[in-house]
C-alpha cells in the first residue's frame, strides 16, 4: 500500500480543486442527484473568509501524486471549544486501503493538539436504507461503517426532506390563515438580505439558542455566543459565497423578537435551496407562529427566486413539532443522517 502523505491546503493552491473533487465524487458517488454538494467556488470563498467565529482547515490525503482523501475541519472560536468538526472522504475508486483511517489519526492527533475533547461528524445516506443503527444503512453507506468501526457513537437521528416548488398559492393562503388564526397582534416582517440594524441583536440572540433549543439528543454542544460581529461576518461569507439568504421574522406586540425563519440560495446552483433555522421563542410558543414565518418565508423565495425548484432540510427524527409543519407544507422523506460524535 502507497503510504498517504497528508498537506494542508488553502484556496488558490494548485491541489485545492482536486481536494474538492475527492470530497464531490465522495458525496455525489453515495446519494447521486440527492447529494447537497458545495460548489468548489462557494468552498473557496468559504475558506478566503477570516471569521471570528470559526476557524477551518483543509487537509489532503496524497498518494501516488494524486489526493485520494480529504477532511474539512471546523473549529469553533467563541464556543463549544471542546469540539472539532470533521468531514472525512476518500475518493471512491481508492477506499479500503487505509487511507481513511490514516487521514482520522491525523485529524485526532491535530484535536488533541488544539485542546479538543470530541470530534462530530455527520453522514448522510439515502433514505431507503434506515436508520443508522441497521445493517442496510451501514452497508449502503461507507461513512457509516467507518463511523463505527473507528469509535465514533450515534448520538442524533436526523431526516432530509424536500419540497418541491412551487407551493400552490391555495395551499400557502389555507395556512397563513390558520396561523394567522393563532397570532394576532404578532407583526411578519419579510426581506431578502442582511438583517436590519434594529433587529441584528436580537436575531444574534436567537439564532445561538438554535443548537440547543432544537433536540440535540446526546449531542455534546452548547449554546453558542450570541455576537453580532459573528453574524456580519457570516452575512459577508454568504455574499462572498453568491449565495442569498430570505428571511421572515415574527415580531411581538412589544416589538421584541418572537420567531424567525431562513432560507438560502446558492448563486452557483439556484435550482436549489437550504432551509436554514427556524425557530419560536420559547415564550411565544403555541401561536403558530413556526408555520406562520415559514410560509410567509416560501411565498417571498417564490416571488424573488422563481428559478428555485426544491428546498431541502433536515430535522431531528424527534422533532415532531417542525416535522408535522414541515409535512403539512409537503415536504417528504427524501435521505436520512447521522450526527456522530467521538470523545479523545
Amino acid at each position: 500500500m502507497t503510504a498517504l502523505e497528508i498537506v494542508r491546503v488553502r484556496p488558490g493552491e494548485e491541489l485545492f480543486p482536486a481536494w474538492w473533487e475527492v470530497y464531490a465524487a465522495s458525496d455525489r458517488g453515495e446519494l447521486g442527484d440527492l447529494a447537497a454538494t458545495w460548489t468548489l467556488p462557494e468552498l473557496e470563498s468559504s475558506f478566503a473568509v477570516e471569521r471570528k467565529a470559526l476557524r477551518q482547515l483543509a487537509l489532503a490525503g496524497v498518494a501516488d501524486g494524486e489526493v485520494v482523501a480529504m477532511a474539512w475541519l471546523e473549529l469553533p472560536q467563541l464556543d463549544n471549544l471542546h469540539r472539532l468538526e470533521c468531514e472525512l472522504h476518500v475518493r471512491p475508486d481508492r477506499r479500503g486501503r487505509g487511507h481513511g483511517s490514516a487521514m482520522l489519526a491525523v485529524v485526532e492527533s491535530l484535536a488533541r493538539t488544539e485542546g479538543r475533547s470530541v470530534i462530530g461528524a455527520e453522514i448522510n445516506w439515502p433514505a431507503a436504507a434506515g436508520v443508522a443503527g441497521g445493517q442496510a444503512a451501514t452497508a449502503a453507506s461507507p461513512g457509516v461503517a467507518f463511523a463505527w468501526k473507528r469509535g465514533f457513537d450515534l448520538v442524533l437521528d436526523d431526516v432530509r426532506r424536500d419540497l418541491l416548488l412551487p407551493v400552490a398559492a391555495p395551499l400557502l393562503d389555507e395556512l397563513a390563515r390558520e396561523a394567522a388564526a393563532h397570532h394576532g397582534g404578532y407583526e411578519l416582517r419579510s426581506w431578502v438580505g442582511p438583517l436590519p440594524e434594529d433587529l441584528v441583536a436580537e436575531w444574534a440572540a436567537l439564532d445561538a439558542s438554535l443548537d440547543t433549543e432544537a433536540p440535540t439528543g446526546a449531542l455534546d454542544v452548547e449554546e453558542r455566543v450570541a455576537d453580532v460581529a459573528a453574524v456580519r461576518e457570516r452575512e459577508a461569507l454568504v455574499e462572498a459565497q453568491a449565495r442569498s439568504s430570505v428571511h421572515t421574522v415574527a415580531l411581538a406586540p412589544d416589538g421584541r423578537l418572537a420567531a424567525y425563519s431562513e432560507i438560502v440560495v446558492p448563486g452557483h446552483d439556484p435550482t436549489r435551496s437550504y432551509q436554514d433555522g427556524t425557530l419560536v421563542t420559547r415564550a411565544h410558543r403555541g401561536h403558530r407562529l413556526g408555520l406562520a414565518v415559514k410560509v410567509a418565508n416560501l411565498r417571498l423565495l417564490q416571488a424573488r427566486f422563481p428559478e428555485v425548484r426544491r428546498v431541502i432540510t433536515w430535522n431531528a427524527d424527534s422533532n415532531t413539532h417542525m416535522i408535522a409543519v414541515n409535512e403539512r407544507l409537503g415536504f417528504v422523506v427524501v435521505g436520512r443522517s447521522g450526527e456522530f460524535q467521538k470523545r479523545l
